[in-house]
């Protein structure tokens, strides 16, 4: 019997219905930074929570985000968070599992909850406006490789 080996690890025995279903799942928990900017900018009724830092907040947040830190969600969440809104989380961006953490935090509260892939650098990198202390900026250099509108 010859054995192959496949570096995508494809397994010759998966229904396309169950991975149909795995990526249905997942993105009925997951938006991404487009969709988010998309919804802001059509005034849809949610709430965006930022779960990083203070001192990430403090140098640039997404407009109309709210700041709560991902170990403060199950501690504050009732008492900023509109339990009958939907809640979008987002952190630093892809290398980082705060947003994960905070949408199981608020999940486990009983809010309605998506993460936002690609965080709070991909929404930079396409070019969205952020808010800081000196008010809102948009970054000079917008990737052009995300960015190709």
């Amino acid at each position: 019997m010859e054995i192959t080996t496949s570096h995508l690890g494809f397994a010759p025995d998966l229904d396309p219905a169950t991975v149909a279903a795995h990526f249905a799942a997942r993105l009925a928990v997951e938006t991404d930074v487009s969709d988010v900017h998309a919804a802001v900018a059509a005034g849809e009724a949610f709430t965006l929570v930022d779960v990083r830092s203070a001192e990430a907040w403090d140098a640039g947040h997404l407009p109309g985000a709210v700041h709560l830190p991902g170990g403060k969600v199950r501690l504050r969440a009732a008492g900023l968070i509109d339990p009958d809104l939907p809640v979008v989380t987002y952190c630093w961006g892809p290398g980082c599992n705060g947003a994960t953490r905070g949408a199981l935090a608020f999940a486990t509260l009983g809010y309605r909850v998506k993460e936002m892939l690609g965080g709070y650098e991909y929404w930079v990198r396409e070019g969205f406006t952020v808010e800081t202390g000196d008010g809102t900026l948009r970054h000079p250099v917008v990737d052009p490789l995300t960015n190709v509108r």
